[in-house]
């Protein structure tokens, strides 16, 4: 609605928000701010299962407690194990922190160890208006990592980041909130030294990583901050990290395969062909997914009964084919009476509730939905249940996917926050929304693994959840989301990965080739080689876009697609391991180069290799190049270049570690071939004083006799005296006798070359070195040899324009402007649009969208999306000045009848804060039978700004008649004109963020203004009068943006 700006204090404000809530939910409750601690925020629990409200802390320490300091140095005690501790503002935060969901038990945060150690860095804290800012300061030259699931660089030093899990499609570099929240961060220290920071709060949390060397947390107080060292690597602080949130969950082996999916494959025999053709081709897979189109009317937990009719025999069928079969679960069900699902929970009174104490009803998939509150014991159980029928359809794994919760045709793209959730009193108890928002999807993913627990108890379940808290990889593996089939998106995935497993999430990958636009085939077969060297390996792409399958780019990127998978299932045996380790010992599976040696700072921002344990993965994310092609920065020290024959331009190169061994298997099709008998073969590296050393994990591939010492852990070493390498096993642990099996060794030399020998597993086997001479010659001929292969290797083609209109081409590379305060992304071959205004000063992406709609674009017509949004532009004029005036783009788009629309977008030397941007329609060819004019056109300014906290965001503008208003999410569209249009300016504040964004135009140029608040957008247009324009008198809007900082 539109209102005047109210001339109230934003505490007195926030006071009377705070009890108009209170009130609507119970009248007559409330407890004055005057006996709450400054550093704290009332909360409440229910109470002896009536919907009654009392305070929590009563519940804790039967009495109010008051904070006597806003800010100072935060006081400290030991916890969990020496080097840990925890920080709180005062005793009294102390007692009054909601309980912990990141650890694996809150007592363990919350009690204390006897250790003397004082820490080394002790954080500060200041209290205002219910937020609690935490700052801790560093060395200087101290690199910053972790903070979870995140677009953009490796080193996270110059950016912001905001924990709240959002349906973030096609998300950039920029963007603050993605599905997951961790806010963590891992610092490593000059010395090479490594320290970790949790803030363990379950709310919205601003990570601050822009001052060098300093990390600051924003979040509602009160939260305790846990410290991790300083410890002497990273490895030593993930580990730390994993006593307290718990390691991954054990994956069964067959997830370790390669995953095909699509949205979607439309039904049964779709589904059966695809995997058909896996096995025709020779290309390895394990899982075929099913994705939303399996339903009846999106339903959860039912099949269509046209396309999916018996969902077990379809299982059984791909069973016989060494597949397996994962199907999607959504949160959002149907309101519907008669949908049993619904009928179910709404007898067991399990869904979400407003503050009325009625179900929230949201939209998504299936139309109006409810959703379960998984913050209940009662409804994890009930849902378990259901998934436990579920899984007697044969069905393998589950993927949640819409959990954070995303809902439709709000601004917000959620829930409202004052929704109710009546919480299990060790979760936190009876909360609103905001409370518990964040680790919704971790909730939902660990009531779907209880599910399948339930259904088996002898099959490791595996379920794979698009949002996530720190600590949700105990119950299921992740992805990256909805990204981009760009390149951009393929450098990206790299590290997104990483920070997942510096975050204390290993098992997770990219949807390979990426979901959304078309990819070329150069682009999918270069994803293809690095996808297949991560945790997690899934190929999966949206509906209307062009097949995504290996097969589906021309016969050169189905064959690098074979050898890249190929490849993964040779290391499997490795992989598998580094898993096993992982899961009880909390080391990272793929980790950033620079662990090979943190004091090494050079490696620090390198995001074109990473380690998979000793065995480094060095790729090219370059359409030009491929990674033998780059210039090569590895870690100090051995590391000798190998493969399996298969080295081809388009795949990463291999590199392993001296000193280490690591175990590979014969090729596969399928994990299911595998046996413990057939040949095992050991790749040795020697280190400079003639020692290697591996490690092996086999068991069953599934089920948890595992943690009941069945399984058998061999530990080789390897060690050269004189012309002799003797191979032979240290030591083994597990009750499994070793198989019988032959054993074949590859002694690396250096250049690909390497000596072969072949002996019976457990026994000593030797390797005769040739002479000094010869081992050269080997050497020399090898690298040779890998020249003229990589040279005449059949590439995929560098073409990165598909042929088919299918889709959207996002594969060719947007201009970029970077210069002043601004970096820009324009996509002319699609109505010259803006799809990215970051500014850089701030760390804000105020705009970021879809390649082939909204962003910045400019219309024709007053008709939505009429002529200029869609049309191919040319760029005239591209400006780059090193020492002139201004940098500038020039672009001009044919939107028919003679006309043009043309833009200039300058940023001025001597004003770099300002963004500058003027538009014309403009009469080119006018015929003479219309007496030189055009037809009626409008120019119409159609930015689509991103809301980065919606429900902190406002348009407010002083209008000509001089009223102040200010414009909220809640007042849909609105047209601004006559006396109400702005004088000419307005702003787009965030008031979360501080910021604003203002927008000044020529207020004789525009006629009116429109506001529309979108799903997580809002439209600031500019409209011109609408007329005839000839070639004297164009159409023209002459318009500035700039952030200022607002209070």
């Amino acid at each position: 609605m539109l209102s005047f700006v109210p001339s109230k204090s934003s505490f007195v404000v926030r006071l009377q928000k705070i009890k108009s809530f209170k009130q609507s939910i119970l009248p007559g409750f409330f407890i004055s701010a005057s006996h709450l601690p400054l550093c704290r925020k009332q909360r409440y629990i229910n109470n002896s299962g009536l919907g009654r409200l009392v305070s929590r802390m009563a519940e804790y320490d039967g009495k109010t407690v008051t904070a006597d300091v806003t800010s100072g140095n935060m006081i400290f005690e030991p916890v969990l194990e020496d080097g840990v501790f925890r920080f709180d503002c005062s005793g009294n935060d102390r007692i009054a922190a909601y309980p912990s969901l990141s650890f694996l038990d809150t007592k363990i945060r919350d009690t204390p160890i006897m250790n003397k150690k004082e820490p080394l860095y002790t954080p500060t804290f200041e209290c205002a208006n219910g937020k609690q800012i935490v700052n801790i300061e560093l060395p200087p030259g101290t690199s910053f990592y972790g903070t979870g699931e995140v677009g953009g660089q490796l080193e996270r030093t110059g950016k912001r980041v905001f924990t709240w899990n959002t349906d973030a499609w096609g998300y950039g570099s920029g963007t603050t909130s993605l599905y997951q929240s961790h806010s963590w961060v891992l610092a490593v220290l000059p010395s090479g030294e490594a320290f970790g920071v949790l803030a363990d709060t379950t709310q919205r949390c601003e990570i601050d990583l822009r001052k060098e060397s300093r990390i600051k947390f924003t979040a509602e107080s009160p939260y305790p901050v846990i410290t991790f060292g300083p410890f002497a690597s990273p490895t030593a602080v993930l580990i730390s990290l994993s006593h307290a949130i718990g390691t991954v969950f054990m994956p069964p082996k067959w997830s370790l395969g390669y995953h095909q999916c699509r949205w979607s494959y439309d039904s049964d025999a779709k589904v059966l062909k695809i995997a058909r053709t896996f096995r025709e081709k020779g290309i390895p897979c394990d899982v075929i997914w099913m994705d939303i189109d399996y339903m009846d009317g999106f339903r959860c937990f039912t099949f269509d009964q046209e396309r999916f009719p018996d969902p077990k025999s379809l299982v059984n069928d791909l069973h016989r084919n060494g597949f397996k079969a994962i199907w999607m679960l959504d949160p959002g069900i149907k309101h519907e009476e008669g949908y049993f699902v619904y009928d179910s929970g709404s007898e067991n009174d399990v869904w979400i509730q407003k503050a009325d104490e009625t179900p929230f009803i949201g939209e998504v998939w299936p139309g109006p939905c409810v959703f379960p509150d998984f913050t209940q014991e009662k409804t994890r159980l009930w849902w378990g249940k259901l998934v436990k029928e579920f899984i007697s359809n044969g069905v393998d794994g589950i993927w949640n996917d819409m959990n954070e919760p995303a809902v439709f045709k709000v601004v917000t793209k959620t829930m409202p926050e004052t929704n109710i959730h009546r919480g299990d009193t060790e979760l936190g108890g009876f909360q609103n929304h905001s409370h518990y928002h964040n680790v919704y999807g971790m909730l939902m993913a660990r009531s779907t693994k209880d599910g399948m627990e339930l259904a088996n108890k002898n099959r490791r379940p595996f379920v794979l959840t698009r949002a996530g808290f720190i600590g949700s990889q105990r119950y299921a593996a992740t992805w990256t989301g909805d990204n981009l089939s760009t390149w951009e998106h393929l450098h990206m995935s790299v590290s997104m990965v990483l920070q997942l497993g510096l975050s204390g999430q290993p098992l997770s990958g990219p949807d390979i080739g990426g979901f959304a636009g078309n990819a070329t085939p150069k682009l999918f077969g270069r994803w293809m080689g690095i996808g297949a060297m991560f945790p997690f390996c899934r190929g999966h792409s949206e509906m209307g876009t062009l097949d995504h399958e290996p097969w589906s780019f021309g016969v050169e990127c189905e064959e690098v697609c074979r050898l890249a998978l190929m490849r993964r299932y040779r290391l499997i045996p490795h992989i598998y391991t580094l898993f096993y380790m992982a899961h009880i010992k909390g080391t990272p599976v793929a980790a950033p180069t620079f662990f090979a040696d943190s004091k090494d700072p050079s490696l620090r921002k390198i995001e074109n290799s990473f380690l998979l344990g000793p065995v480094l993965i060095y790729s090219s994310t370059n359409l030009d190049k491929g990674s033998y092609q780059l210039p090569l920065v590895l870690p100090k020290g051995i590391w000798l270049h190998f493969d399996f024959n298969d080295s081809h331009p388009d795949l990463p190169t291999l590199y392993l570690q001296g000193g280490s061994i690591i175990p590979v298997g014969r090729p596969l099709q399928h994990i299911g071939e595998a046996n413990l008998t057939d040949d095992l073969s050991l790749i040795i590296a020697l280190d400079d004083h003639g020692k290697a050393e591996g490690v092996l994990f086999e068991d069953d591939g599934d089920g948890y006799e595992f943690s009941r010492e069945g399984y058998l852990l061999t530990y080789y070493v390897a060690e050269r005296q004189s012309s002799v390498v003797t191979v032979k096993v240290s030591r083994t642990e597990g009750s499994w006798k070793r198989p019988k099996r032959r054993l074949h060794l590859q002694l690396l030399l250096g250049g690909g070359a390497k000596l072969d020998a072949w002996g019976i597993d457990g026994e000593v086997v030797k390797i005769m070195i040739p002479l000094e001479s010869e081992v050269s010659h080997l050497i020399s001929t090898s690298e040779e040899q890998y020249r003229a292969h990589m040279e005449s290797a059949k590439c995929i083609p560098g073409v990165e324009e598909v042929s088919e209109q299918k889709g959207i081409d996002l594969s060719r590379s947007p201009i970029e402007l970077k210069s002043g305060d601004w970096i820009l992304k324009m996509v002319p071959w699609i109505g010259g649009r803006m799809i990215s205004m970051m500014h850089f000063p701030s760390g804000t992406q105020w705009l970021h969208s879809r390649v082939e709609v909204d962003g910045y674009e400019e219309y024709s017509g007053t008709e939505y999306r009429s002529a200029g949004c869609s049309e191919e532009y040319i760029v005239l004029e591209r400006d780059l000045h090193q020492a002139g005036k201004e940098e500038a783009l020039k672009l001009e788009g044919d939107i028919g009848g003679g006309l043009v629309i043309e833009r200039q977008i300058s940023i001025k030397k001597d004003n770099p804060s300002v963004l500058y941007i003027d538009s014309s329609i403009v009469a080119r060819q006018v015929g003479a039978g219309s007496g030189g004019f055009s037809r009626l056109v409008c120019l119409r300014v159609h930015p689509a700004f991103s809301l980065l906290h919606p429900s902190q965001s406002f348009v407010s503008f002083i209008s000509v008649d001089g009223t102040k208003h200010e414009i909220g999410p809640d007042s849909g569209e609105l047209f601004l004109e006559g006396d109400l249009l702005p004088n000419g300016e307005w702003m787009l504040e965030d008031r979360s963020l501080h910021l604003g964004l203002v927008n000044r135009f020529n207020i004789n140029e525009v006629f009116k203004c429109l506001i529309h608040w979108g799903t997580g957008t809002v439209n600031m247009e500019l409209w011109s009068e609408q007329r005839p324009v000839s070639k004297a008198s164009p159409l023209r809007i002459s318009h500035e943006y700039e952030v200022r900082e607002i209070s």
